[in-house]
């Protein structure tokens, strides 16, 4: 926390991970500072000690706040939602709660890392592309299939839940990653019903202090 009490959050603006704890912060109407550590610069500031002491994992996100410092964007948004529960992140009904853990896990745990920074790097240069594309697409291929039966107009029925906070940042790593998605309605739209909400946009990529002036909407 800082002197102010605000919660702090160590992010990187392209941080698929991190975007997903913004969208949460946003949602819940909780003011935060940002401290930006670059995942580039520097050969990576998160191998810096001063970040290694505030989670020793070297990665983005981190939160500060209530005097714990947590790291992994799904147990800082479970934090949340456990402790700033409105408006809720996970239905009430179990089954659509596991429905909602399941996807949030897939993407976070299925996904997200096969295509992260720190595994494309062990990679030759001109295979991360490929590397990336087949990562993304065994994934949707599978999302795709399980929203056949519990979306809504979001991932889970119609309210927005943990689920959608992880679908958009991975819908934009496709993007970036040049997937086609047109084998995706569901996912693409869903996306589109998620990216004209105030909090996705506010927390996107191309809108936060450290996004370089040439990416920025």
């Amino acid at each position: 926390m800082t002197e102010s009490g605000k919660p702090i959050l160590y992010s990187y603006f392209r941080s698929s991970c991190s975007w997903r704890v913004r969208i949460a912060l946003a949602l819940k109407g909780i003011d935060y500072e940002i401290i930006p550590i670059n995942l580039i610069k520097d050969g990576g500031q998160q191998f810096s000690k001063e970040f290694q002491a505030v989670n020793p994992m070297k990665q983005v996100p981190a939160l500060k706040i209530d005097g714990v410092t947590i790291g992994q964007s799904l147990a800082i948004i479970e934090y949340l939602e456990e402790t700033r529960p409105t408006p809720p992140l996970l239905p009430q009904d179990p089954k659509k709660r596991a429905s909602v853990r399941m996807i949030s896990d897939l993407i976070a745990s299925g996904i997200q890392p096969l295509q992260n920074l720190s595994v494309l790097k062990q990679v030759e240069e001109e295979n991360q592309l490929p590397v990336a594309q087949k990562a993304i697409i065994s994934g949707f291929d599978a999302l795709e299939q399980i929203l056949q039966s519990t979306a809504g107009k979001y991932c889970v029925g119609d309210q927005v839940s943990m689920a959608d906070l992880c679908l958009a940042p991975q819908v934009a790593n496709a993007e970036r990653f040049k997937v086609d998605l047109a084998p995706y309605p569901i996912i693409s739209r869903i996306n589109k019903a998620l990216l004209a909400l105030e909090a996705f946009q506010v927390s996107h990529p191309r809108r936060q202090p450290d996004t370089p002036a040439e990416l920025r909407a």
